[in-house]
């Protein structure tokens, strides 16, 4: 049968093999030592403390005293055989405790290792747990502040940005549904009221085709603006030399019929603002950002437009007069089809969209985008990107 090769074993053996290496160092050392002391300083320690010198030989080797010699040689033989025995006890003793402490250091190991991988395996139960509908779980792991915790405090965070965006995915398919849901129901809802009429006249029809016309242009600007932002989020864009001042200049045409039925007063400065981009996205952007402030106004208001380049990023700044916003609710006008006020209706060409695709768009670019209320109506939307790179 194969033994699964778990983090948990491996640290185990890792650590016993560590420990019977460092045990084995020390146990070597002793038996050296042992060595020595055995046969380099038990010959001296014996004479010292018995103050008989061994006895001396003759230049042929022969000792002095014929007496002696056997008696010496059995002592030789004998201390020689007690050496040689001790150091045999010794490495025996030495391999046996190696080998308890082998064991002894698997089992302690096992127990540590499984002790600390522990926050792992609650962290791997809690992944299992968790999916789309079960996002609010969380790991809320308790303990020193070490690698583990900092691993599972960072899967909380990854589970709760995930989680914010599914709820925010969910909102905005709720919120689209509901607006094109409207102009359809327009669109029904004429097209039953006028099949009902027995007598109608050209007139009615022709009424009736302008309702359905309007309807059907309104569902098309919000399909579009889901279009462009769909695009930005996914991250997938051109990247090609484009000027921002003459996308801001092609937005100032593009409304300036509508600027004139309003009587709106529009200025503009509009120097070289060079940027690497996708032009029909960068067009989007100064388009919304302009037709925003000028849908967004008061009759006899005015707009500014002014781009520039300095220290290596480009600035995009629009100004429009209107409708005071307070400042808590700048941010949610970032958000997909947000209002400011809960019952207002949605303008003839307005789709809720048009900050949520300025911004989608510019972090595609890599860029920034503010907002500021002004004390006496009117925002100021700031948009700053990275400048074009000289070749």
């Amino acid at each position: 049968m194969r033994v699964r090769a778990t983090i948990r074993l491996r640290l185990a053996v890792v650590y016993t093999i560590v420990l019977v290496a460092t045990s084995g160092v020390l146990l070597a050392v002793n038996d050296v030592l042992l060595y020595q002391s055995l046969y380099a300083q038990v010959d001296g320690a014996l004479i010292e403390r018995s103050g008989v010198p061994p006895p001396t030989k003759a230049p042929d080797g022969s000792f002095g005293d014929p007496d002696k010699e056997p008696k010496f040689r059995f002592d030789q033989e004998v201390r020689a055989e007690l050496r040689a025995e001790a150091l045999r006890d010794s490495i025996g003793t030495s391999a046996i405790a190696l080998l308890i402490a082998a064991l002894v250091a698997m089992g302690v190991s096992w127990l540590v290792a499984g002790r600390m991988l522990r926050p792992l395996r609650t962290l791997t139960a809690a992944t299992r747990r968790i999916s789309q509908d079960r996002l609010h779980e969380r790991i809320a792991l308790t303990g020193p502040r070490d690698e583990l915790k900092e691993l599972a405090d960072t899967f909380d965070a990854m589970v709760e940005r995930l989680e914010a965006s599914f709820r925010s995915q969910r909102r905005f398919v709720a919120d689209a549904a509901h607006e094109l849901r409207t102009p359809l129901t327009i669109v029904r809802t004429g097209t039953e009221v006028q099949l009902a009429k027995r007598n109608s006249g050209p007139e009615q029809w022709e009424a009736a085709a302008r309702r359905v016309l309007t309807a059907t242009g309104r569902a098309e600007r919000m399909l579009d603006g889901l279009l462009a932002l769909a695009r930005s989020d996914s991250g997938v864009i051109a990247g090609e030399p484009y000027d921002l001042a003459v996308a801001a200049a092609t937005a100032l045409t593009e409304v300036d019929a509508e600027a004139e039925t309003a009587q709106l007063h529009l200025t503009n400065d509009l120097r070289p603002a060079p940027v690497t981009g996708d032009p029909a996205l960068l067009d989007r952007l100064l388009g919304n950002l302009v037709g925003n402030a000028v849908r967004h106004n008061h009759h006899g208001g005015w707009v500014d437009v002014v781009t520039a380049q300095h220290d290596g990023v480009v600035v995009v700044t629009v100004r429009n007069s209107g409708d005071v916003v307070p400042a808590a609710e700048v941010e949610r006008l970032f958000e997909p089809f947000q209002r400011l006020a809960a019952g207002r209706a949605a303008g003839a060409r307005s789709t809720g969209l048009g900050l949520a695709i300025v911004r989608s768009i510019v972090r595609a670019h890599q860029g920034t985008v503010t907002a500021t209320a002004h004390d006496d109506g009117g925002l100021t939307v700031t948009v700053t990107l990275p400048a074009q790179v000289a070749n």
